[in-house]
C-alpha cells in the first residue's frame, strides 16, 4: 500500500519537472527569437502560448492519472 503512494509521488514529481523544463525551454527560445526578429513577436507569442498549454497538459494528465491510482 505504501509503495503505491511512492509511485504516485514520483509520477507527479517527474511530470512537474518535465513540464517545468519544457516550458522553460519554450519561453527561452521565444525570447531569443523575438530578440532576433522583433517584427514576429505577435506570431511567436501565440505559438509560445500554444506550446506552453500542450506542455502543461502533460503534467495535468499525470495528476489526473495519479488521482485515479489513489482511488484503486
Amino acid at each position: 500500500m505504501e509503495l503505491k503512494f511512492i509511485g504516485i509521488g514520483l509520477a507527479i514529481g517527474l511530470a512537474a519537472i518535465g513540464a517545468g523544463l519544457g516550458i522553460g525551454k519554450i519561453v527561452a527560445q521565444t525570447i531569443e527569437s523575438t530578440g532576433r526578429n522583433p517584427e514576429a513577436q505577435g506570431k511567436l507569442f501565440s505559438m509560445m502560448i500554444l506550446g506552453v498549454a500542450f506542455t502543461e497538459a502533460l503534467a495535468i494528465f499525470a495528476l489526473v492519472l495519479s488521482f485515479m491510482m489513489i482511488s484503486k
